[in-house]
């Protein structure tokens, strides 16, 4: 199993915020930008402002296990952030809900194919 490659200096999530394209799902705004490498990496951000560390912590863990099981029907070549939107209830953080969101985005910006996705 290939261990998942993270975004892990500010300058790097800046990078992707600024130049990448944005896509907005019901529960997570993602950033997706070219890297030009034979992997993706991607980065994780929950607000302060959305719950404690716990909450916010286990809004990642779910965003991090999904992105995992759908990382190798994915095409390579892409730096991803994640972001969490303020505006939604904790309470609306379970795994269906997220992985739908990113599904619906990866789908729709030709990261993953149709034929792929159960």
């Amino acid at each position: 199993m290939l261990k998942t490659i993270t975004l892990k200096k500010n300058y790097e999530f800046k990078n992707v915020l600024t130049r990448g394209k944005y896509c907005s799902g019901k529960y997570i705004d993602i950033y997706i930008k070219k890297n030009n490498k034979r992997f993706n990496r991607i980065g994780i951000a929950v607000s302060v402002k959305v719950a404690k560390a716990n909450k916010r912590n286990r809004i990642k863990r779910l965003i991090r296990e999904n992105y995992r099981l759908l990382e190798k029907d994915l095409n390579y070549g892409y730096e991803i952030v994640f972001l969490w939107k303020k505006r939604q209830d904790i309470k609306n953080a379970t795994y269906y809900n997220i992985k739908n969101d990113i599904v619906k985005i990866f789908l729709e910006n030709n990261i993953l194919s149709k034929n792929e996705v159960s």
